[in-house]
């Protein structure tokens, strides 16, 4: 159950407060690396702050519940080893997690005309934002955008999109 004196999801790699803001955290976290090694260290590093020396953790009382959403992800870039993949991100972080979104032209388009992704429709990006909000309400839902997809024939030799 979430406290009065805290918001229930905090976002602190985003906050213009950074890691201090995590000295009184919410009863959730969503932390949101991208799958590059620096994003991750950094995500490693608010945790770490989170579980050992935020108010909670302190006072002993019941840990900050953790999420892991990855942005920014490519699986043909994973594939080229160009990037981490999720599951050696989630291995890195030990934090369960509750979604991927792919990388995507849509999200610059949006952030740039200041709206919402999520409200673009039957975007990949707006699809999983749509999943990881069933997740984190408790629904099962399997995480998609994650599998590099070999072009086939016709791609290889005439390319596209």
């Amino acid at each position: 159950m979430p406290d009065a004196d805290s918001p229930p999801v905090g976002p602190y790699q985003k906050s213009s407060a950074g890691p201090r803001a995590a000295f009184n955290p919410p009863s959730q976290n969503i932390s949101g690396p991208n799958p590059e090694v620096s994003s991750v260290r950094d995500s490693d590093r608010i945790l770490g702050i989170l579980q050992a020396k935020s108010r909670r953790a302190i006072e002993g009382r019941e840990p900050v519940k953790e999420h892991l959403l990855i942005t920014r992800y490519n699986p043909t870039r994973v594939e080229a080893g160009e990037m981490l993949s999720y599951k050696d991100i989630q291995e890195i972080l030990r934090v369960p997690i509750i979604g991927v979104i792919p990388e995507s032209e849509e999200v610059l388009q949006a952030s740039n005309q200041g709206a919402p992704v999520i409200h673009q429709k039957e975007t990949d990006a707006a699809e999983a934002y749509h999943d990881v909000i069933g997740r984190f309400l408790g629904e099962d839902k399997p995480l998609r955008f994650v599998d590099y997809v070999k072009p086939g024939l016709l791609k290889r030799l005439f390319g596209g999109k």
